[in-house]
């Protein structure tokens, strides 16, 4: 987990080399997944292709930052379980009692951490391919609602529970 000079945490999800075969051999190109979260409920991921591994690590650090959604967090879980949706993948997210830890693997792990989550327990359905995986997780967060904005919507105020 890396902490950049904004607050920004990045993390590399995975690193491609491809090859193209031309006459005089093999001309390589990278591309890099990479996510970018504040810790603190939001988070964006970008890809980046370049013929050097840096160049593709800072293209796709720059694509992370302007796509950046907003994640509703309650005590550093999920406010409810959501099952994320791309292509051939599924990730199940589901909120965790305190203590329990990120329980993920790969892309679905990176960007947990991103956006600062601290318990949750998950499930990649369908692909391990970390492109979906990663969109498929993504795509279930933007869909997570807070309990103010339903309200909202719906013209109703939140009432703490009688005890």
């Amino acid at each position: 987990m890396e902490q950049n000079e904004l607050g920004f945490v990045e993390k590399v999800v995975s690193l491609n080399r491809v090859a193209k075969v031309v006459k005089g051999g093999r001309r390589f190109s990278f591309s890099a997944l990479v996510v970018v979260g504040d810790g603190k409920g939001r988070v964006g991921y970008g890809l980046g292709k370049a013929q050097e591994v840096p160049e593709a690590l800072r293209k796709a650090t720059e694509r992370a930052r302007k796509n950046m959604i907003e994640v509703p967090l309650l005590d550093g879980t999920l406010p409810y379980e959501i099952l994320g949706r791309f292509g051939a993948g599924s990730v199940m997210l589901r909120p965790a009692s305190r203590g329990t830890g990120i329980i993920a693997g790969g892309a679905v792990r990176a960007v947990m951490e991103a956006v600062g989550v601290h318990d949750v327990l998950t499930k990649a359905i369908g692909t391990n391919n970390p492109h979906n995986v990663l969109r498929a997780t993504v795509a279930g967060l933007a869909s997570l609602r807070s309990a103010d904005s339903v309200g909202e919507v719906r013209g109703k105020t939140l009432v703490a529970p009688r005890k």
